[in-house]
C-alpha cells in the first residue's frame, strides 16, 4: 500500500494531537550499544532529547510525551494553531530565526531596518510561509531528524540516509487515544527491558514528569495535566499529573514479565472515567503500534475524521471499536 501524503493524514479541525515515530536504517544504532560491533552510542540519546525540547520552544507544537529508543524514537505532539495565530508578523520571524537563518530581508525586518515596498512584500510572503511551517509536524520532524543524522554520519564517518525516508504519524482523536498513546510511548523502555521503572527510563517524558512532580511542579517543556474532566482539553491534558504517573507505574508493573502487578483502585478509577476496561488498557498500552496503523479514536470521532479528509473507508475502525469501547 502506498504511503499517504501527509496532508491527507493531518486534520487540525478534528484533533491537534499526533503520534509520530522515526526509525533508523542500515542497521544503524541511534543510541545504546551495538551488539555486532560493540560500539556504544548511548550519548546520542541526549542529542535527540535536547533537540526535541529545543524545537518545542521554536514551533507552535507542544510535546505531550516522547521516548528515545535504541533504533527509533516516539513523540506525541500537540499542534497549537491558536498560538501561531496570536503571534504578530515580527514574532513569527523571531520564532523562526531561533532555529533557522531566514533571509537577509527577514533579518532586516526583525532589526527594524528600512525596506522598500517590494522588499516588504517579499518579507510578507516569508511570514505567511513560516507561520504555516511553525504548525507543520512534517517540518517539526524534519527539523528534529536532519541535525541528528548529520551528527551521526559525521561520527560514523559515512554518508547516506540515517533515518527511514518517512516518519510515521497517526491522529489521536480523543482523550482515551491521547492518554493511551502517551502511556504506550512512556512505557517503551520498560517493554524493551531498557529500564525497570518509569523513573529510571532515561530520556523519556515520564522520567521528566516524575522528577518535576517530586518538587511539586510540572515540566515547562511538556504539555501540562490540568486536572479537569472537560472533553475538549483546551489548555492541557485531562486528570492530574499524579494520577497519570500512578497509572503509568501500575501499567508498567504489569507489563514487566518478571514482576507481578495490578491496577490500583486509583488507576481503576481513571479507567472507569475513561470508560475503558483494564484488560483493554493493558492491551493497548502494550501493543498500540501494532493495533492501530492509522487514526485512533472512538467510532464517531473516526467517522468525522474520515469524512473531513474524504476517506471512503474508516481504516482501523474494527480495532478502535474492539479496544477503545467498554
Amino acid at each position: 500500500m502506498m504511503a499517504r501524503p501527509r496532508q491527507t493524514i493531518v486534520s487540525l479541525d478534528d484533533t491537534p494531537y499526533y503520534h509520530c515515530c522515526s526509525r533508523v536504517v542500515r542497521k544503524a544504532f541511534l543510541c545504546g550499544i551495538d551488539s555486532t560491533t560493540g560500539e556504544n552510542y548511548e550519548h546520542r540519546r541526549q542529542w535527540v532529547d535536547s533537540r526535541i525540547l529545543e524545537l518545542s520552544t521554536i514551533f507552535a507544537i507542544e510535546i505531550c510525551a516522547y521516548a528515545v529508543m535504541s533504533n527509533h524514537l516516539h513523540v506525541v505532539l500537540k499542534v497549537n494553531a491558536d498560538k501561531v495565530k496570536s503571534w504578530s508578523d515580527k514574532a513569527v520571524l523571531v520564532q523562526w530565526h531561533k532555529g533557522f537563518k531566514g533571509t537577509l530581508l527577514t533579518q532586516k525586518f526583525v532589526n527594524n531596518e528600512d525596506l522598500n515596498d517590494f522588499e516588504i512584500g517579499t518579507v510578507n510572503e516569508c511570514i505567511t510561509e513560516y507561520r504555516h511551517r511553525l504548525i507543520d509536524i512534517s517540518w517539526f520532524m524534519r527539523s528534529l531528524s536532519e541535525p541528528i543524522a548529520r551528527q551521526a554520519n559525521k561520527e560514523d564517518n559515512c554518508t547516506g540516509r540515517f533515518w527511514e525516508g518517512r516518519f510515521k504519524s497517526q491522529a489521536l482523536l480523543d482523550e482515551v487515544a491521547v492518554l493511551a498513546c502517551m502511556a504506550y510511548v512512556d512505557l517503551n523502555p520498560i517493554r524493551a527491558k531498557m529500564a525497570t521503572t518509569p523513573e529510571t527510563s532515561d530520556h523519556t517524558s515520564i522520567q521528566r514528569r516524575i522528577h518535576s512532580a517530586i518538587k511539586g511542579e510540572q515540566p515547562a517543556e511538556l504539555v501540562p495535566f490540568v486536572g479537569n474532566d472537560r472533553l475538549n482539553m483546551p489548555n492541557g491534558l485531562m486528570f492530574s499529573v499524579k494520577d497519570y504517573i500512578m497509572l503509568v507505574e501500575d501499567t508498567g508493573r504489569i507489563i514487566r514479565e518478571d514482576k507481578r502487578g495490578s491496577i490500583s483502585s486509583n488507576s481503576q478509577h481513571i479507567l472507569t472515567r475513561l470508560n475503558i476496561p483494564a484488560d483493554n488498557w493493558l492491551k493497548i498500552t502494550s501493543e498500540f503500534g501494532h493495533l492501530f496503523k492509522g487514526a485512533v479514536g472512538a467510532l464517531p470521532a473516526l467517522t468525522e475524521y474520515c469524512e473531513h479528509l474524504d476517506r471512503k473507508r474508516r481504516h482501523g475502525a474494527a480495532n478502535c471499536q474492539r479496544w477503545l469501547c467498554a
